[in-house]
């Protein structure tokens, strides 16, 4: 006996199991916590700066700060965040914050990102895309809200091709 064709069935394909991923997604809760870590932490060295400065007399008088003025906080914030997450960002792709709630930045391989880029990409771009009037303010906002996305990757994880996962026990 012949087998009859049928038109409208599924094809038969051999499908393989894809290999479990090896990373667990880290936790919405865990990543923020790690993010009021590392702005506490940041807090802690950028607001005595702007006092010494007389950032903070200006905007008392009603002053708005200049574009230089703006450029040179936003350098002066890079490289306190450097000088305070670069070495574990560099070597473990974790902020303070990260290391303590035991969760880190890995590239979509699984691997630590290489430092330059990651830094530009997750940090650096969207300091300097949020400080653009109104603009800024919702790109900000939907780089918050993209972390509700199925895979937990906010605006910035996905410029620098990055995912935070939970850290291996190593760390």
């Amino acid at each position: 006996m012949e087998q009859s064709q049928n038109p409208y069935q599924a094809p038969q394909a051999d499908l393989q199991a894809q290999a479990p991923d090896q990373f667990l997604l880290a936790s919405r809760g865990a990543r923020l916590g790690a993010v009021l870590i590392d702005t506490l932490l940041l807090a802690m060295v950028s607001v005595p700066v702007a006092f010494l400065s007389g950032a903070f007399d200006a905007v008392k008088q009603g002053l708005e700060p200049s574009l230089m003025q703006q450029l040179t906080g936003l350098l002066v914030g890079m490289l306190a965040f450097v000088l305070i997450h670069g070495y574990l960002l560099k070597n473990y792709g974790q902020t303070v914050g990260k290391y303590l709630l035991r969760i880190a930045i890995v590239d979509l391989q699984g691997n630590v990102p290489d430092f330059l880029p990651m830094v530009a990409k997750r940090y650096l771009l969207l300091w300097v895309v949020t400080a653009i009037p109104l603009l800024g303010g919702v790109i900000g906002l939907a780089d918050c809200l993209s972390i509700f996305r199925g895979d937990r990757r906010c605006l910035h994880d996905l410029v620098a091709s990055t995912r935070v996962v939970q850290a291996p026990a190593r760390f």
